[in-house]
């Protein structure tokens, strides 16, 4: 490429800046930067008062909101910044006709762009519980073998999710399958609106491929229940009475290695009014396995309470998701053709094993956008 046309390009992505400039204005006032700046004075000043740590649940709540409302300026000052460096590379490439730069600004651009539609998308989140961890649970459908390989599919999928996003991942319960794949499986990730991206993901998800376990090579089609609930921190926010809970202490089964520990410890919470079971066998200790049940039960709990608009727990009657045909949210298609397709939004892609690799952003951009337009 000529020098001339490179100093062109430096020349449109001056434009590019420009253009989207008032973004960032718009994002300011989104995100009510002024409020939080006001809100971080006031939390600072009451952590340095007399007796403020001798409250310890009180000032474990303030500096957690502390760290949310300084993660969420220092985001917006760094897209300020890389807006700035830009800026700045463009009229100094163009000033010394230097064409060094030009890939670097590239990169830089798109990083810059995929940030702010995700600042942007983080808005949306105005939830009870969106700014929370997230409880993923996988259940395989129907199906045998063909169904517990594709939940399988669909854990590594999030987990890779999760990895793309910087995101922290903990096995809370794994369930093998009889030959290949996993009955069922629970995972809690970690992070800053974890929760309020993946509520969109709850729900049945549709596999048709030809299967590898068919040894005529037929078509098949499998489904697999997600759930995605919010991982709740406070126990006084969702409150289980003891004596709406049945436990069951178990041996784990499965084969056991990284994920299973094969000992008496594991547990199985039934929570009576609901009908909700909730278990976990992959820690070592019985209280582990027992914190892990209670972690479950209160976020599968604080999730139909939010999805219902239910006013108290009590409200609550026994919810079963049917993993079966016509349930389905989104169908992921390996043959005849190859394409991933979310039935609620219409949002589709063609580039399956991308999606399987965990780019899932653009269905969870799609669902944010038409709850946000609703």
């Amino acid at each position: 490429m000529k020098v001339v046309e490179i100093m062109l390009e430096f020349e449109e992505y001056k434009v590019k800046l420009n253009n989207a400039k008032p973004t960032l204005e718009v994002l300011r006032g989104a995100l009510k930067l002024e409020a939080a700046q006001k809100e971080i004075e006031e939390l600072e000043a009451a952590s340095e008062r007399d007796g403020f740590w001798n409250d310890v649940e009180k000032s474990q709540k303030v500096q957690k909101r502390l760290k949310v409302l300084k993660t969420k300026v220092e985001n917006y000052e760094k897209l300020c910044s890389a807006w700035d460096d830009m800026y700045v590379m463009c009229e100094m490439a163009i000033e010394e006709n230097d064409d060094s730069m030009l890939e670097e600004l590239k990169s830089e651009f798109a990083s810059y762009t995929e940030k702010v539609e995700a600042t942007r998308l983080g808005t949306l989140l105005t939830g009870e519980y969106d700014a929370n961890n997230a409880i993923v649970a996988f259940h395989a459908g129907a199906g045998g073998t063909e169904a517990q390989d594709w939940a399988s599919m669909l854990y590594r999928m999030y987990n890779m999710w999760a990895d793309r996003h910087g995101y922290k991942v903990k096995v809370m319960d794994y369930l093998d399958g009889d030959e290949a794949g996993l009955k069922s499986a629970t995972i809690m990730i970690e992070g800053e609106n974890a929760y309020g991206f993946l509520k969109s993901e709850h729900g049945i998800h549709r596999l048709v491929r030809v299967s590898p376990f068919d040894s005529a090579g037929r078509r098949h089609t499998s489904f697999a229940a997600i759930e995605v609930m919010p991982e709740i921190q406070n126990d006084s926010e969702i409150e289980i009475r003891q004596e709406d809970i049945k436990m069951d202490v178990y041996r784990s089964s499965g084969a056991g290695g990284q994920k299973v520990n094969k000992t008496s410890s594991a547990v199985r919470l039934t929570h009576i009014p609901t009908g909700i079971v909730v278990a976990s066998q992959v820690e070592r200790s019985h209280f582990q396995n027992l914190e892990n049940c209670m972690n479950m039960l209160r976020a599968r709990l604080a999730e139909i309470k939010e999805r219902e608009h239910l006013e108290k727990i009590s409200d609550i009657k026994g919810v079963q998701m049917k993993i079966e045909w016509g349930s389905q949210i989104r169908s992921y298609v390996f043959m005849p053709y190859q394409l991933v397709k979310d039935h609620r939004t219409e949002y589709e892609n063609g580039n399956i094993d991308n999606v399987m690799n965990g780019d899932l952003d653009g269905f969870i951009n799609a669902f944010l956008s038409m709850r946000a337009d609703s």
